[in-house]
């Protein structure tokens, strides 16, 4: 991608170019060096018209249905008036570091929606398979207008945690008849749920899914809620049906105007925005570690005694750590 002109970017994104907010998060996840600098002064501008939008983390079990539901659930809010960002956080190939999903194909109805944007995005294998530059994608879509962003997790490994942190509600999906409802789920994504609801309730699995509900609901009574201001509510609900749908919105609506009324909210976003400065001083000091050229002429050697057995992990993390002291790599 040849680096563009940031004030035509940010007029573009302020203006709502479809064309212009897809490049900015192209250039923002980009891992080129001479876009970097670039990509820090459009977000610099683009900064002062964020945080006026409603942000919601969807998870699920494998199966679960995310995609159909996140296209009902996306025409739902187009019909109220509202204009909608998914950020679809998806596996990245091994290979090609590339997206192996295709949210757009998944929602076709919504993806050719013009109050609607969807953007898969590689998770370029960061934790828990969350996109690393997620964060900065959902104030690009912010300043573009867009007043509810959801981003969309592949449900595996820490990636709940890691959008918890960026978003102001979080909704875990779970399936009814799947056998034992409490083994498809962990206790530490419940502590993270701001709203749990069962999916697929139709047809022969409406019963199904209302016994799941008072499963969850009940396991849910065990755990101290996050906020004092919300006990976390189990629904169910059905992408084909719609029946629920709406209703999840109004939970969300409902959620906010609380927490904002405590002042949750807004402490939340304040500590959402330390999180994540800590994670920029991790990310930079890594890069800044393994560019040093010291470290890069010891390391190789380094690898290798440490795959045959000749030096252990922590020995060999020790001496390139006393190389960060002696060769002042800061």
């Amino acid at each position: 991608m040849t680096p563009a002109d940031p004030e035509a970017l940010v007029q573009g994104v302020l203006g709502g170019d479809r064309r212009a907010l897809s490049k900015t998060i192209t250039l923002v996840e980009s891992a080129r060096e001479d876009h970097s600098d670039l990509a820090r002064d459009v977000l610099a501008r683009l900064l002062p018209h964020t945080g006026r939008a409603t942000r919601v983390g969807i998870t699920g079990v494998p199966g679960v249905g995310k995609s159909t539901f996140i296209e009902s659930f996306g025409l739902c809010l187009i019909g109220r008036g509202h204009h909608l960002a998914v950020l679809a956080v998806d596996p990245s190939s091994k290979r090609s570091g590339g997206s192996i999903m295709a949210d757009k194909t998944r929602m076709e109805h919504l993806a050719v929606a013009p109050q609607a944007f969807i953007r898969p995005s590689p998770s370029g294998g960061t934790l828990g398979g969350v996109a690393r530059k997620t964060r900065e994608s959902i104030l690009i879509c912010e300043a573009a207008g867009y007043d509810v962003i959801i981003v969309e997790t592949v449900g595996v490994g820490q990636s709940e945690t890691a959008v918890a942190s960026m978003v102001d509600f979080f909704l875990v999906l779970m399936l009814a008849g799947a056998g034992d409802e409490l083994q498809g789920i962990k206790k530490g994504v419940l502590e993270l749920a701001d709203a749990i609801a069962i999916t697929k309730a139709d047809g022969d699995n409406v019963a199904k899914a209302r016994q799941a509900a008072r499963a969850y609901a009940n396991a849910l009574h065990l755990l101290a809620p996050a906020s004092p201001s919300w006990s976390p509510p189990v629904s169910i609900c059905s992408a084909l049906t719609l029946e629920g749908v709406e209703a999840i919105w109004e939970t969300i609506c409902e959620h906010n105007r609380r927490l904002r009324a405590s002042g949750e909210l807004p402490a939340r976003r304040r500590r959402q925005a330390l999180d994540w400065l800590d994670e920029l001083l991790d990310e930079g000091l890594r890069r800044r570690f393994f560019r040093h050229p010291a470290i890069r002429k010891r390391l190789p050697d380094l690898r290798r005694e440490v795959a045959c057995g000749a030096v252990s992990p922590t020995q060999a993390a020790e001496k390139l750590l006393f190389l960060l002291d002696n060769q002042n790599l800061l």
